[in-house]
């Protein structure tokens, strides 16, 4: 008779205590993990409803005419000072050399007016003389027709004489006075001449306006302006978007927002360079979310209300800005403050 193995006595672990088992290590891992990434977001909030932010400087002329050249293309860099378009400057320059002559004639008239105040005071004193020579004479005859020396008719002469004179004086008094009434101030400090010199300077400086240069370093966007354009002073004409200043305006949770400072530091990520980290320091919160500032802000005082966590802007400015990594405005980001870290710690 052949042997018949005997089934072994020996327990060994059942199947389902070896899941559990596993089970309760997957658990323990995950309330692990799930605490430690509450204690991560806590002390480093993040948000990926950031977005990349510059300086933008509008372009405009200062006064209306005809473009007469455009050096630029659209999305051209420029330098700070550079020429960006031209207008025709030869009505700004007849305007200069009419105001030129015009207060070349002031200067003329003012002299002459100059002048004439000249002769008029000159003429008082003339006037001035004469009455005191005239009153020397009356004291003189009035003596001598009181000691029987001089007759009667000789002593009304110098007195008529003396009348005469003092009214000479008044006239010629009067007259320097109209003259300076009229004139005013004495020199360039005219009123007349003022004026000519400041009809000058303002055609001066539309004629300087002619030619628009660049306020900053930066990228022209949204050039349409060709030669021979006419264009009106102040009506906006494209853009230059600045690249000395970069910036992200991140939307915080506002339960984020208690733990955020102005001078901590934070990290930075574009979804154009993924593989890049920019460093960003954070420069202030807004005091207003984004909903109150919206062009239609919501009503909350309904019946069908809910409540919504809202966003807060917060401006977090970039501190290493790199040319191999040129930055794009409204590009998406996704930022991580650091508020472990003592503020102003951007390294």
């Amino acid at each position: 008779m052949s042997d018949i193995p005997l089934p072994s006595l020996e327990k060994k672990p059942s199947f389902s205590k070896k899941r559990l088992l596993g089970g309760a290590v997957i658990i323990a891992l995950a309330v692990v993990g799930f605490i430690a990434y509450l204690s991560y977001t806590h002390y480093y909030p993040s948000t990926d409803d950031s977005y990349i932010q510059a300086n933008v400087a509008t372009i405009s002329s200062q006064v209306s005419g005809m473009v007469s050249a455009v050096p630029i293309h659209d999305l051209s860099e420029v330098e700070e000072g550079q020429l960006l378009f031209q207008l025709d400057a030869r009505p700004f320059q007849i305007a200069v050399d009419k105001a030129r002559a015009q207060l070349q004639r002031t200067q003329e008239n003012v002299k002459m007016k100059e002048e004439a105040i000249e002769a008029a005071s000159a003429e008082v004193e003339r006037n001035q003389a004469l009455l005191n020579y005239a009153v020397k004479d009356n004291e003189r005859v009035s003596v001598l027709v009181k000691k029987g020396q001089a007759t009667a008719a000789e002593g009304d002469q110098v007195q008529r004489n003396l009348a005469a004179n003092k009214a000479s004086v008044a006239s010629a008094k009067s007259n320097l006075a109209k003259a300076i009434s009229d004139f005013g101030n004495i020199g360039e400090q005219n009123a007349e001449i003022q004026q000519a010199k400041a009809v000058l300077a303002k055609a001066e400086l539309d004629l300087s306006y002619t030619r628009i240069t660049a306020p900053a370093k930066g990228q022209v966007v949204n050039l349409t302006l060709r030669t021979g354009d006419t264009v009106t002073a102040d009506a906006p004409l494209f853009a230059i978007i600045e690249e000395s200043e970069w910036w992200v305006q991140a939307n915080f949770k506002e339960t984020d927002l208690a733990r955020i400072r102005p001078g901590q530091p934070a990290t930075i990520t574009i979804d154009i360079y993924p593989h890049h980290t920019f460093k960003g320091i954070v420069e202030s919160l807004s005091q207003g979310s984004g909903a109150a500032f919206s062009l239609l802000p919501p009503e909350n005082a309904t019946g069908n209300w809910v409540k919504v966590t809202q966003r807060f802007p917060v401006r977090i400015r970039i501190v290493d800005l790199d040319p191999q990594f040129p930055l794009r405005i409204g590009a998406s980001a996704t930022v991580t403050v650091d508020t472990v870290k003592p503020t102003n710690a951007a390294s």
